[in-house]
């Protein structure tokens, strides 16, 4: 069948198995290019099939060697349905490794269930012993509680104020304002228990206990802070909320792994184009500024950059950057402030008749189909593919 794209809101339903294929293709290229460094050899991604997660497993096996477990949740194409870009993804990354003598395995499930841990720690032993790196990568729109059954669903609100601000709507291409109402108590607890820390603290737990860490283990959870623009509805909001319990969790897991000579570290990564941040109202016009003056700047990163210099710079080096915080910042080149500072200017001179010529929104909308496939230099839009693609030594939850 022939698969084109079919934009509803922020998501894209339909996704392109060659074209997510020549994606990945193009981000282990990336890795490649940049030489070996000597990182992890055993890498567990949770959150493994898009974006940040997909970045980490590729760095990791392509540019440091590494035997890879990923967990996701993602659909296989079924008769003429297409299945989604993280299975597509998931499946090149298996081709892809495997042609090169790679250990991958994945457990597609639930990452948020005891099974899924269990699975996924069952993988390790018999085929890895232990890991020496857990990248937490998880984006998840709710979450259904291990040990209450209970269902919290996340949101994306303002903490304490109604929100007015701009934005920009992708589907008519005007810019809009939104108004949004701030977040009760419990949409913000909600919230802190689906994109907070303890999913990821639950999982070292369960991998310590299993014995499956190795002395010296390593783990990062990804986050984004973002400067004054994005604060109201990102660091200030809902999303701030959880990501601050993140920087709470951290400092218990780090202690536990420091028994063993490990670490813990929440990584801050820059504002990209990703399923999740397609969500947030005022995202695509902020993305579509900021592409546009990093451009310029020659200081623009994709996810791949952003991961494989995290690892080098910083996971994987003597001399990491780090706030004060503790935090690990892949960030800075976002957060310069000449950049933020043309971003600002820029932000309210923005209409309907000049976006095109302000910002750069063709390349968002470029990056967003990118994440499902489409617009990858070299594939045939206009062929028949097979949506019905395998994942070899994938553990179907």
């Amino acid at each position: 069948m022939v698969i084109k794209p079919r934009v509803r809101g922020f998501i894209c339903v339909t996704a392109h198995p060659t074209g997510c294929e020549a994606n990945v293709k193009q981000q282990i290229d990336y890795v490649k290019a940049q030489g070996p460094f000597n990182g992890p050899k055993r890498v567990l991604v949770i959150g493994a099939s898009t974006g940040y997660g997909l970045a980490a497993r590729i760095s990791a096996a392509f540019a440091s060697g590494a035997a890879t477990v990923g967990v996701f949740l993602e659909r296989a194409g079924e008769g003429a349905k297409p299945g989604t870009a993280g299975w597509y993804n998931s499946a090149a990354f298996h081709k892809l490794a495997e042609a090169e003598g790679l250990y991958a395995s994945s457990v597609n499930g639930d990452a948020f269930s005891d099974a899924v841990k269990q699975q996924t720690i069952d993988i390790i032993k018999r085929d890895l012993g232990q890991v020496d790196l857990v990248v937490y990568s998880l984006a998840a729109p709710r979450r259904t509680h291990p040990k209450t059954g209970h269902i919290y669903n996340s949101t994306l609100k303002p903490i304490g104020k109604v929100l007015h601000q701009r934005g920009l709507d992708t589907d008519k291409e005007v810019i809009k304002e939104n108004m949004i109402e701030p977040a009760t108590e419990e949409e913000i607890a909600n919230t802190v228990a689906v994109m907070g820390g303890e999913d990821w603290q639950m999982w070292i737990e369960a991998l310590d206990q299993a014995g499956v860490l190795a002395d010296g283990a390593k783990t990062t959870a990804f986050t984004y802070l973002g400067e004054k623009i994005t604060h109201d509805i990102y660091w200030n909001g809902t999303i701030g909320a959880a990501k601050k319990d993140l920087d709470h969790r951290v400092l218990q897991i780090r202690e536990q792994l420091a028994t063993k000579g490990g670490d813990a570290r929440v990584a801050v990564l820059k504002a990209l184009v990703t399923q999740a941040s397609s969500a947030i109202p005022m995202m695509p016009l902020y993305l579509s500024l900021l592409f546009k003056v990093m451009k310029q700047a020659g200081t623009h990163e994709g996810c791949i950059e952003q991961v494989d210099g995290l690892y080098r710079d910083s996971l994987y080096n003597d001399k990491p950057i780090v706030d004060e915080e503790g935090r690990l910042r892949a960030d800075y080149k976002e957060l310069a402030p000449a950049i933020q500072q043309e971003v600002a200017a820029l932000w309210d001179m923005v209409t309907d008749g000049n976006v095109y010529e302000l910002t750069d929104f063709a390349g968002y909308k470029s990056d967003f189909l990118r994440l499902f496939g489409f617009g990858v230099e070299g594939v045939d839009y206009e062929a028949d593919v097979n949506p019905d693609v395998q994942i070899p030594n994938l553990v179907q939850a």
